[in-house]
């Protein structure tokens, strides 16, 4: 698993790419197609057309970073597309990351009081 920037915006392409292609390339690609700033700390998350594999991009204030992963065995569940845009919270992202269905994880929507009923 790797570690997130606290707050980070969690951006999935919506399409394959090209896997051949270089952390520029995919930067570029990530700006044309997602209209989002490759160098703003965003997480920019990409997958091969077979969705064994994805590549991660991510800035962290002195480089950029290319995270690749492939899964040995099945394929990255990837969400349905909503209004041309897809994004996770970094709890589903974190599940999508670790081969796991992302739809079978929730965040906790309240924290619970000390000493109430459960």
């Amino acid at each position: 698993m790797i570690a997130l920037p606290a707050g980070a915006r969690i951006l999935l392409a919506t399409k394959p790419v090209d896997f051949r292609k270089g952390a520029h390339s995919l930067a570029a690609l990530a700006a044309e197609v997602l209209g989002a700033d490759p160098f703003s700390g965003a997480v920019l998350v990409l997958r091969s057309r077979r969705a064994d594999r994805i590549k991660i991009l991510v800035w962290d204030g002195s480089g950029l970073m290319l995270i690749w992963k492939q899964l040995e065995g099945g394929v990255f569940r990837w969400p349905a597309v909503v209004n041309g845009e897809l994004h996770l919270t970094p709890v589903e992202f974190a599940a999508l990351f670790d081969g796991i269905d992302w739809r079978r994880v929730q965040t906790s929507r309240e924290v619970p009081k000390l000493g109430a009923p459960a």
